[in-house]
């Protein structure tokens, strides 16, 4: 007798493959670019470059099949996720010395995971058909230095290959030191940890974070969940250091001992309660109760004050969802009349 399917349990042990459930990750922006070779002899080469090939226009066809493979990529590598591409672009380089045509895929997503075998796919794809088109006038081709290049997106941010990348790419990476020139201040609140019952971690990571984005860091400061130690606190930062952004880590939780943003109401003079919409937006693909936290930002004075959760987890998913675009908000900031004195 079958055996009714809702009383079947699946496990992984069970399974020789197991498609990664992407479900709870946050959405990002992502790209790949991946590249490679073929090598032909003289008379090949000159047909191709002459478009004179029996076929045809080999160059042609070969970009278009390079966007139709990225576009069909989870149809033939079985492990991949069907994403919503949002462009695909081929570009072929002609080496006259050599006799090599070297083919850039470019393969752009917002999406849950990485793009570049779609990259690699377009890549294969594009050299298979100039293969195919060139192969009546030499067949000693070869296919060689298939790479991925470059992705940027997701918690790797950016990676680039080991051995480098031409100059044209490396300019159009976004910039990883986007808080260079910048000075930043980390206050941590904790009654807890600045009682050294427990050692607090997520003043050191946002250090660390920090300095990989190239700021001067001030701190962290940790204090105890008290109203006039955080007005104190922050005053002094402030004025001592006149920090360009300060990340406040603790106490936007809904307890009777979070008043982390309470207190930032009372003494910025602003509010950009946008930031903290976004945080709580982008947070529920980590945890479904992202919307019981009160993260906020503001300005005091020439500073712009963010409140983080107190976690380690919570302080790096908050840091991937808002730093894309950090660099890019304080400039704006400044542009809106907040000079530093």
């Amino acid at each position: 007798m079958n055996k009714p399917m809702e009383h079947i349990q699946f496990s992984k042990e069970q399974t020789n493959f197991r498609m990664i459930d992407v479900g709870r990750k946050r959405p990002t922006h992502r790209r790949a670019v991946a590249c490679g070779s073929i090598k032909m002899n003289s008379k090949a080469f000159q047909a191709v470059w002459d478009k004179k090939l029996p076929k045809g226009d080999v160059l042609a066809l070969a970009e278009i099949a390079g966007i139709m493979a990225a576009k069909n990529t989870p149809s033939i590598i079985p492990m991949c996720h069907t994403l919503p591409l949002d462009q695909v672009t081929l570009h072929c380089m002609l080496d006259q010395k050599t006799h090599k045509i070297t083919v850039y895929a470019q393969a752009v997503a917002f999406a849950k995971t990485g793009v570049e075998m779609e990259a690699l796919a377009a890549v294969n794809a594009a050299l298979l058909t100039i293969w195919d088109l060139t192969k009546g006038t030499d067949p000693h081709l070869l296919i060689e230095d298939v790479r991925l290049l470059v992705k940027t997106g997701g918690k790797s941010g950016v990676w680039i290959h080991q051995e480098g990348i031409p100059d044209w790419l490396a300019a159009e990476l976004p910039e990883t030191q986007f808080l260079r020139h910048k000075v930043a201040a980390i206050l941590v609140m904790s009654d807890r940890a600045s009682k050294g019952i427990y050692t607090d971690d997520s003043g050191p990571l946002l250090r660390t974070l920090l300095h990989q984005a190239g700021a001067q860091v001030v701190g962290p400061k940790v204090i105890p969940d008290q109203e006039a130690d955080i007005i104190q606190a922050v005053a002094d930062l402030c004025s001592k250091n006149r920090p360009d952004i300060l990340i406040a880590s603790g106490g936007t939780g809904p307890g009777p001992r979070d008043i982390t943003p309470d207190v930032l109401r009372k003494i910025c003079d602003r509010m950009l309660d946008g930031l903290g919409e976004v945080l709580r937006a982008e947070s529920m693909y980590h945890t479904g109760t992202a919307w019981l936290s009160r993260m906020t930002a503001g300005m005091y004075g020439s500073t712009l004050i963010v409140a983080f959760p107190g976690s380690p987890k919570a302080v790096q998913e908050c840091w991937d969802i808002v730093s894309p675009f950090l660099g890019d908000a304080i400039a704006k900031i400044r542009k809106q009349g907040f000079e530093k004195p």
